[in-house]
């Protein structure tokens, strides 16, 4: 490879648009070399200021672009599969954000794929695994400090939910960090979720079960619940706190800044990921862009992606039917290690 990592971007919308503005000025070793969006003045405007890169409305021709040795997915979710796919058969490593494939089926063929090529090519974006609080805590569970994890108490708030947004959306969409986060904290799978459903708020679209309450079990026995609220009104909060048997540990708080002025003081909220989670962002990008830069693949691995998109569709299950609904994997290949503390 050259001095810079050239990658293709798929998807020039609010998360694409970040990325080619986190390659092009923040991350280092990298640049854009084509970008693809079926809407090519979206494409255009992502691109501003940057130079030499090419503009396509077609993922394939955006991979095939010269220049091109790396792939960063940020197209809408359904899209995904195609494009992983056709970054496997061209030996590209991705790095693809979540969902990595939003139904299972797919996310699996995705796993089959790799598994066959005998290397890991992809990366799934779960950034909280790159932010300093969730790496502070995982440390610290991976320590023994605290005794045995119990449970995990988690918050996933919205300050509203964009149009079209449904009740599986809350499950499948924003739940799937947690999911994947409890898994990578406590080194065990998710084997079953329950969904229950809390009056809905008033400001909630007409239709949309919002909030709800998710509960996730292990397979060692620790209990994962989940508040998520996409449309609390007043800020993006994510909180997670890990009860265990000497002590408990919490992270989400402290991500705030205090303005004192005219008498009294506040605290400000996050109005939405990209700012709460920018730090991770970054440090999720440079990590992806120096291991590939070294040959190597690494982060949360396909069958990452896999796992978090069973689990979510027990999850809409769960809600659908309001029962406790098991999870089942498939038969993990001996490519992908597996979970640890």
């Amino acid at each position: 490879m050259g001095d810079l990592l050239g990658v293709a971007v798929l998807g020039a919308g609010h998360m694409g648009a970040d990325h080619i503005r986190r390659l092009d000025r923040v991350v280092g070793g990298a640049r854009v070399a084509a970008v693809a969006d079926p809407d090519t003045a979206r494409a255009e405007a992502a691109l501003a200021g940057v130079s030499g890169a090419s503009v396509h409305t077609d993922p394939e021709s955006a991979l095939d672009a010269p220049g091109v040795e790396a792939v960063l997915i940020a197209s809408p979710g359904p899209a995904h599969e195609e494009a992983l796919l056709a970054a496997f058969a061209r030996g590209l490593p991705v790095l693809c954000e979540k969902p990595m494939v939003p139904d299972s089926a797919g996310a699996l063929r995705v796993v089959e794929v790799e598994a066959r090529l005998g290397r890991r090519l992809a990366q799934i974006g779960f950034m909280r695994r790159y932010d300093a609080e969730y790496l502070r805590l995982k440390e610290l569970l991976d320590g023994g400090t605290l005794g045995r994890p119990l449970m995990l108490h988690c918050v996933h708030r919205n300050v509203s939910s964009p149009p079209g947004f449904t009740s599986a959306m809350l499950v499948n969409s924003s739940v799937s960090h947690e999911i994947d986060a409890a898994r990578w904290l406590l080194g065990q799978e998710l084997t079953a979720v329950t969904v229950l459903r809390p009056a809905s708020s008033a400001v909630a679209p007409e239709g949309l079960v919002d909030p709800q309450f998710v509960l996730f079990e292990t397979d060692r026995g620790v209990l994962v619940d989940v508040e998520v609220f996409v449309n609390c009104g007043f800020g993006y909060q994510v909180r997670c706190e890990a009860v265990c048997e000497g002590g408990s540990a919490r992270v989400g708080d402290g991500h705030t800044m205090v303005v004192t002025s005219a008498g009294g003081a506040r605290e400000e909220v996050a109005q939405d990921y990209l700012v709460r989670f920018a730090d991770a962002y970054d440090r999720e990008v440079r990590a992806w862009v120096d291991a590939t830069r070294r040959g190597r693949v690494t982060g949360p691995s396909a069958w990452d992606g896999y796992a978090a998109s069973v689990v979510a569709e027990a999850g809409v299950r769960a809600l659908e039917s309001g029962r406790r609904t098991d999870v089942r994997l498939a038969p993990r290949p001996d490519l992908y290690a597996p979970l640890s503390r």
